[in-house]
């Protein structure tokens, strides 16, 4: 047992270090001397290089569509999916890979997740057109997965919190609340007649029947929010398809663009950013801030690293303009499940003073933060 046990310490030692590295007297054949080629394609130039003997260690895959294509092959064979698009993402990164997603071949062996529909979007116009129906067809397989994982839950958190924010007090019939006005009415419970006499009668609008609150989500496509982007088309879509919320989506870099229009599919809404360029907060909530018709019944949320190009004093007098107004102002630093993001935290303490905190957020938790926020309640803020 103590045997097996350290040569499969050494085999594992083996696959992290590589080929080149001293000290383990492991060889490696069959599956393992697989697993240990894909890792050196794409690893073997970690740290820099190799300098002994005055070469440079290097990774590659070659120039090929077909050695890449094998390789692709090669780790979803040896290893998981989670995996898999860890190795994607870095070959992309790494080895400049990004130009071979133009070819149909290389989208249909790829992985789908979010990262690569992110390489996708900053690919878009440099993508030929025979690449483009085989490119929408990962983006649609991608966001089906995900609008199946969301989709449920977010209409089913908001619904409850746009019954409760719009109950009444002074209900037709038929809208009585009746569980709600009992509880609120108890303590007029007459034993001799064995009834409760109702004082005051809770509830509830016919939210289904017509729009209740407005939603506007103002999307920052700077290259460093890909994710975001992909997960808020997903949201816009399933908040659009609820009748008692007005939605509206907005993108910005230096440029504003509304695609609201697009949002009964968020293929088309992915397909519509263009990640990259500059950034121009302050231009964007402007826009925003001239969509509004109803201050009080709507939802601002801002999903930007805030790395502002515009002017700032002006964004931060339009975000305490709209509170002022009765805006609930949400700021998302990031909507992903990426981890701690890179943010300006100049500008997400000036919002916080302005109470109007920043803060990342996850898929899970978004639609928590908007039934808040529908609710007018505190947000339940991740803890850093």
């Amino acid at each position: 047992m103590s045997t097996t046990t350290d040569d499969e310490r050494l085999r594992r030692w083996r696959l992290v270090l590589g080929g080149e590295a001293d000290g383990t007297g492991r060889t490696l054949t069959g599956a393992d001397a697989a697993m240990d080629g894909a890792l050196t394609a794409l690893y073997g130039g970690a740290g820099g290089g190799d300098r002994r003997n005055g070469r440079d260690r290097s990774a590659g895959l070659g120039g090929s569509a077909p050695s890449v294509a094998r390789w692709l092959g090669d780790i979803r064979t040896y290893f998981p999916s989670s995996v898999v698009q860890v190795m994607q993402r870095d070959a992309i990164d790494r080895l400049g890979l990004a130009t071979l997603l133009l070819e149909p071949e290389m989208l249909e062996a790829v992985e789908a997740d979010v990262h690569l529909v992110g390489t996708l979007i900053s690919l878009n116009k440099a993508m030929p057109e025979t690449t483009k129906e085989t490119a929408r067809a990962v983006v649609r397989k991608v966001v089906d997965d995900l609008e199946k994982r969301l989709a449920a839950r977010t209409r089913a958190t908001l619904t409850g919190a746009l019954d409760r924010s719009a109950r009444i007090s002074r209900p037709r019939h038929r809208d009585i609340d009746w569980d709600r006005t009992i509880r609120a009415n108890l303590r007029n419970y007459l034993p001799e007649h064995r009834t409760v006499v109702p004082e005051r009668l809770v509830g509830h609008g016919r939210a289904a029947q017509s729009v209740r609150k407005e939603v506007v989500l103002c999307i920052d496509q700077s290259g460093s929010m890909a994710a975001s982007v992909v997960y808020a088309s997903v949201f816009g879509a399933v908040l659009a398809s609820m009748r008692s919320l007005a939605t509206r989506l907005v993108v910005f870099d230096t440029a504003v663009v509304d695609l609201t229009d697009q949002l009964d599919d968020p293929v088309d809404v992915v397909f519509g950013t263009q990640l990259g360029g500059g950034t121009d907060i302050n231009r964007a909530l402007a826009y925003c801030q001239s969509r509004i018709t109803r201050p009080a019944d709507t939802v601002v949320v801002l999903i930007s690293d805030l790395y502002e190009g515009g002017i700032r004093d002006e964004m931060l007098k339009r975000v305490a303009a709209m509170k002022a107004a009765g805006v609930q102002f949400v700021c998302l630093l990031a909507l992903s499940d990426e981890g701690a993001p890179a943010y300006d935290r100049e500008h997400a303490a000036a919002l916080a003073a302005l109470g109007a905190p920043a803060f990342a957020c996850t898929p899970d938790l978004f639609p928590e933060i908007m039934a808040a926020a529908l609710e007018k309640r505190p947000l339940p803020i991740p803890e850093a």
